[in-house]
């Protein structure tokens, strides 16, 4: 959210003397939400607000308190879309090499085929 919407609504809960009084639980988390998220330091971002270091200390702890107590449940639900990473089981760009016995080099062109012969292999070596 953009401080400057959110420094309008946290003036329509200001005093003439400049305390806040009876605000919403929506805009408590909208403040912590904007803590949270904030990348400078808490004085600045108090300053970008229009508050003091009290008044924020207190949202802050507000906010906190009513995500604590469930009270209020964030509404926005963010989807998040992992993307499947590439699978290299049917094809290696560079073959896998291995040493076998004694001067022997097997090179597998596919990670399949290594399984496959490893299970070969010791399938014989049971036998």
């Amino acid at each position: 959210m953009d401080n400057t919407i959110l420094r309008k609504k946290l003036n329509t809960y200001k005093s003439p003397k400049g305390s806040l009084k009876g605000m919403s639980h929506e805009v408590i988390l909208e403040v912590l939400q904007a803590w949270q998220n904030w990348p400078g330091s808490t004085a600045d971002l108090y300053r970008d607000l229009g508050l003091s270091k009290g008044q924020m200390s207190a949202l802050i702890r507000a906010g906190k308190k009513l995500v604590k107590n469930g009270a209020v449940v964030e509404s926005e639900f963010k989807e998040v879309k992992v993307e499947s990473a590439p699978i290299y089981d049917d094809y290696c760009k560079s073959p896998i090499t291995m040493k076998w016995e004694k001067n022997k080099i097997i090179k597998f062109s596919q990670v399949h085929q290594l399984v496959e012969f490893l299970n070969i292999m010791e399938s014989k070596k049971a036998a």
